[in-house]
């Protein structure tokens, strides 16, 4: 089966002053030591993967005293031409909101303030006509709301029950309009059974790849970027008809971290084939 590539818009973030220096989720450990030029190198390949895909790449500033800014994903949500700022509910991530505000303005995007705690793209993963938002963790379940009003699609709510996968993002990637994977354990016993009836061909996903962020992935439908620790999900996913391409992320990992924690869409309007 040929799988079409969509050629996509990402914002991205240098990691230029990660660390992890606090510990906001399960990943995190203060204590452990952290090579900052290494995650630099492994988030540059990352960057020249997108590149090389034939993806448009643009860069926010990174921000001296916000080492998580490198998680663009976390930034806002864009669809459509509209941007939906964000709202952490840790107080160690709040000034990375104004900064990511600030580009989507100056880029040109219509802005909306977000009402509630939301976490952007990191708990909103459009997928065709539906918006997928997680809950339980980050993201607030009265936020759902307004992204509904702002964005005009229906909003279909994800409640995560396990810490370690936290948004969204970390435990369902979507691979194209119609497809993607995701780990059952990670969701609730009535979410399991919506994504059951939404996406009756999805690939589940292992626990053994999810928790090396396996499914925090991005895909232009064609070709899905992954950590390349997640061997059992790239099987599953070439045995699909997708093109897989592994990249080491294991140093921004230890502050809970992978491919699609560090790339955010922003979608203009139709993309282009």
């Amino acid at each position: 089966m040929t799988m079409d590539a969509t050629r996509q818009r990402f914002l991205m973030c240098r990691p230029t002053y990660f660390a992890v220096d606090y510990a906001i989720n399960p990943w995190m450990d203060p204590t452990a030591p952290v090579d900052a030029d290494l995650a630099i190198r492994q988030w540059e390949q990352l960057r020249q993967t997108y590149v090389d895909l034939g993806h448009e790449v643009e860069l926010i500033d990174p921000v001296v005293g916000l080492p998580d800014m490198v998680f663009a994903a976390n930034g806002g949500t864009v669809i459509d031409g509209k941007a939906m700022a964000v709202q952490f509910r840790d107080p160690q991530r709040a000034d990375e909101a104004p900064a990511y505000r600030a580009w989507f303005e100056a880029a040109g995007f219509e802005m909306y303030d977000p009402k509630h705690v939301n976490e952007g793209e990191g708990d909103v993963l459009l997928v065709g006509d539906h918006l997928l938002a997680g809950t339980g963790f980050r993201t607030a379940h009265a936020s759902h709301a307004q992204l509904q009003e702002v964005f005009g699609y229906p909003v279909v709510t994800m409640q995560l029950v396990d810490a370690r996968f936290y948004h969204l993002d970390t435990a369902l990637t979507v691979l194209d309009e119609r497809t993607v994977a995701y780990l059952p354990e990670a969701f609730s016993p009535g979410s399991r059974a919506v994504l059951r009836r939404l996406f009756p061909d999805a690939i589940h996903a292992t626990m053994a790849d999810a928790e090396v962020l396996g499914l925090n992935a991005v895909s232009d439908g064609r070709h899905v970027v992954l950590p390349a620790q997640a061997t059992d999900l790239a099987a599953k996913l070439r045995d699909r008809g997708y093109e897989t391409i592994g990249i080491d992320l294991s140093e921004l990992r230890k502050a809970g971290g992978g491919p699609k924690c560090c790339t955010l869409r922003l979608r203009q309007g139709k993309a282009s084939k």
